[in-house]
């Protein structure tokens, strides 16, 4: 199975709702796009699978009452921050481990203002930042613990 066709069976699995279709102009990362809460993705115009990882992360985190306002930049459309931001990324690691796909697949050289690799040091040896949110959501034991962070209990936020 391709990466992609993995990441869309695990977005069906957890309930991220997407949909394939042809963008008609690229949004904030090529072939990706947030409409109503759902991930619109194209693809052929798809420059890095693993963007999706992070992009599904922002609707996972929040609240499910309002995930419907997140449209394509989810800071200006649901009013998500820095704290949202680094959920998002927390998210996405845990969902690459659950995946078992390499950490440059979320991660890509181009992708992260430059900051890949400290992201892939942060998170493989230092366990990461954002996830102390995530238990706060109620979406994860405390990294630490026993079956906590990376270890999802739940996949989207109530």
């Amino acid at each position: 199975m391709d990466e992609l066709s993995k990441v869309l069976n695990f977005f069906t699995a957890i309930g991220i709702r997407y949909q394939l279709e042809p963008l008609a102009a690229s949004g904030f990362l090529p072939g990706i796009l947030i409409k109503n809460g759902t991930l619109l993705i194209d693809p052929e115009q798809l420059t890095y699978p693993g963007d999706l990882l992070h992009e599904a992360g922002h609707i996972a985190v929040m609240p499910a009452a309002d995930r419907h306002l997140l449209n394509d930049n989810v800071n200006d459309s649901a009013g998500q921050g820095p704290g949202e931001e680094m959920a998002a990324i927390a998210w996405s690691w845990a969902a690459l481990q659950q995946l078992q796909l390499p950490a440059e697949f979320l991660f890509h050289p181009d992708g992260y203002k430059g900051g890949s690799a400290t992201y892939i040091q942060a998170f493989a040896e230092q366990g990461g930042f954002g996830h102390p949110l995530l238990s706060w959501y109620g979406m994860c034991a405390p990294a630490g613990q026993p079956e906590g962070y990376p270890k999802m209990q739940r996949w989207l936020r109530p």
